[in-house]
């Protein structure tokens, strides 16, 4: 099993960036897909983007294209979620989640975090 502590939400005013980092209790992280998928309440679990083992392939929401960039170290067994140009629709619980597929449905992944706040206000 994987244990991933997601950290970095935080308040940021519209404009503004943070960086969302996916840390894994184990090695075997690195062979894993990784996703990113955010909720805001009373809404339903929203994929935000994913990348694969190698790190080589990545998928993004239409709607985050151009400002999330998902990428990840191997060596510190971390997944990291850079985002720019925040929007106040943008706020959300962030998750991330790994699994042995790349989806961008929550069902095929096996470990996630706790998930980590992201506030954007107008």
């Amino acid at each position: 099993q994987v244990q991933l502590v997601e950290s970095g939400g935080g308040l940021v005013q519209a404009g503004g960036s943070l960086r969302l980092s996916c840390a894994a209790s184990e090695r075997s992280f690195n062979s894993k897909a990784i996703a990113w998928f955010r909720q805001a309440p009373g809404k339903e679990r929203e994929f935000v983007a994913n990348i694969n083992w190698s790190g080589g392939g990545t998928t993004y929401a239409d709607s985050v294209k151009g400002r999330f960039t998902i990428y990840r170290d191997h060596a510190k067994n971390t997944v990291y979620l850079q985002m720019n140009s925040l929007k106040p629709e943008d706020t959300a619980v962030y998750y991330c989640a790994a699994g042995v597929t790349i989806s961008v449905t929550p069902w095929g992944y096996d470990y996630w975090g706790q998930g980590t706040q992201v506030t954007v206000s107008s």
